[in-house]
């Protein structure tokens, strides 16, 4: 059963890639949907069939644990509407056009604003929800300015999945390994806020080494004007997201679990939309895409993914690759390790696998870090890396961008291995 669960794992991860590389979409009809998620959940199906531990699963699912994934999901979900709510609105493009605007005719003052801006925004949101928001924008931005859209481009998806490492909630990667080893919001802040700026800074260092050639042409055109309709709509999102965030902070000081402050704001702005809509009397829009926009693909991935992880502990499997790993060499055992094995089955999958191997090992908590630092960096290395690289270059390829698997990777060595090195280096220095 050991091999046989093994290789079911592997498997689905195998096919998983593949059909992020070659078929993205499965056609059902007039039914498209993600590839991504239905080889995990058939690999899931097979496990669950021939072990016969529906039970196994069942607890996890049914835990009272911060680890339980559904607990993790609808934090998730809760955060990303919170975000989603406000980019409905134009916030995000609002501010975009406020900074571009603002960057004068030189094309290198414009690559470092879009990179502070970019970066300061995915701190308190996510990184999935800048990339949508802000990658249209740069490729409507450039072709009107008459200037090359990679170099922003590239500095927009670095600065997003850089910065992200900030907050816990900044990536369902840093959620789900936080919520394992019952780290909250505070101390997860105090260790990786150090390492996230030494990673940002030498990101950004080698981005402008990559690109200033490219950067030396002034801009001909001009940032596109934004007008905010719903301006009471945006206090509320706004005012949301802050609470949220705050208490996020705070809330494990009172025992308050993370998933519960984010569906309670979440609940509270649907329900104050809706008030506002019928005062208005309007339709509520925004609210209404949010909810369309929200990731639904990724629940049946995370909870396929969590199962199959749950089947092969159940036979021993992640506990013989956790004696082979030991708790020796933490920070750079794991960092490197998670970079890599993130671009071989997707950063969320290999951050449930690394979780349950940290704790199979003993690792220590420098160890968790660190395949946090690799989790969120290893999403700059190819496409395969995180779900907002999957996103990011199907967006590129629909606007006619030509960005393949080698300038994915390029950009990476260049950018992801100096960023990844320093992040570690401090990560060795402050715990």
């Amino acid at each position: 059963m050991l091999i046989f669960s093994i290789c079911v794992a592997a498997l689905s991860c195998i096919l998983m890639i593949a059909g992020i590389l070659f078929f993205p979409k499965i056609k059902l009809g007039r039914i498209s949907i993600d590839s991504y998620w239905v080889f995990p959940l058939l690999g899931a199906l097979l496990l669950l069939l021939v072990s016969g531990r529906a039970d196994a699963v069942f607890r996890a699912f049914t835990a009272n644990t911060a680890v339980n994934p559904l607990k993790l999901l609808v934090l998730f979900l809760s955060m990303t509407a919170l975000s989603v709510f406000l980019d409905e609105l134009g916030f995000f493009r609002f501010l975009a056009c406020a900074v571009l605007s603002r960057s004068g005719r030189g094309q290198k003052r414009l690559f470092f604003t879009l990179y502070a801006a970019v970066s300061v925004l995915t701190v308190f949101t996510s990184n999935d929800i800048i990339v949508l928001s802000f990658t249209p924008f740069i490729l409507y931005f450039a072709a009107h300015a008459k200037v090359d859209p990679i170099p922003y481009l590239a500095a927009e998806f670095v600065a997003a999945n850089t910065w992200s490492m900030a907050l816990v909630i900044g990536n369902p990667t840093n959620i789900y390994l936080a919520a394992a080893e019952g780290i909250d919001f505070v101390s997860y802040l105090r260790v990786c806020i150090l390492p996230t700026l030494a990673a940002g800074m030498v990101a950004l260092f080698a981005l402008y080494l990559l690109f200033r050639k490219r950067l030396k042409s002034p801009i001909e055109g001009e940032a596109e004007s934004v007008h905010i309709e719903d301006r009471l709509s945006l206090v509320v999102g706004i005012l949301h997201l802050a609470l949220c965030t705050l208490f996020l902070a705070v809330g494990n000081y009172f025992g308050i679990e993370m998933w519960l402050v984010a569906l309670t704001a979440a609940l509270s702005l649907c329900v104050c939309s809706l008030v506002i809509s019928l005062i208005e009397k309007k339709r509520p829009h925004a609210l209404a895409m949010t909810l369309r926009r929200l990731p639904y693909p990724l629940v049946p991935f995370m909870l396929s993914m969590f199962a199959i992880i749950v089947l092969l502990e159940d036979v021993g499997a992640t506990g013989l690759l956790a004696g082979v790993l030991g708790a020796s060499f933490p920070i750079l055992k794991y960092g490197i390790l998670s970079f890599f094995t993130a671009n071989l089955i997707n950063n969320i999958p290999m951050s449930v696998l690394f979780a349950a191997l940290l704790e199979g090992a003993g690792a220590p908590l420098s160890a968790v870090y660190a395949t946090v630092i690799g989790s969120n960096l290893g999403a700059l290395f190819t496409p395969i890396g995180a779900l907002a690289g999957m996103m990011w270059t199907s967006l590129l390829k629909k606007q006619g961008v030509t960005f393949g698997y080698l300038d994915f990777l390029k950009l990476g060595a260049a950018v992801a291995l100096p960023a990844l090195a320093a992040a570690l280096g401090v990560l060795a220095l402050v715990v």
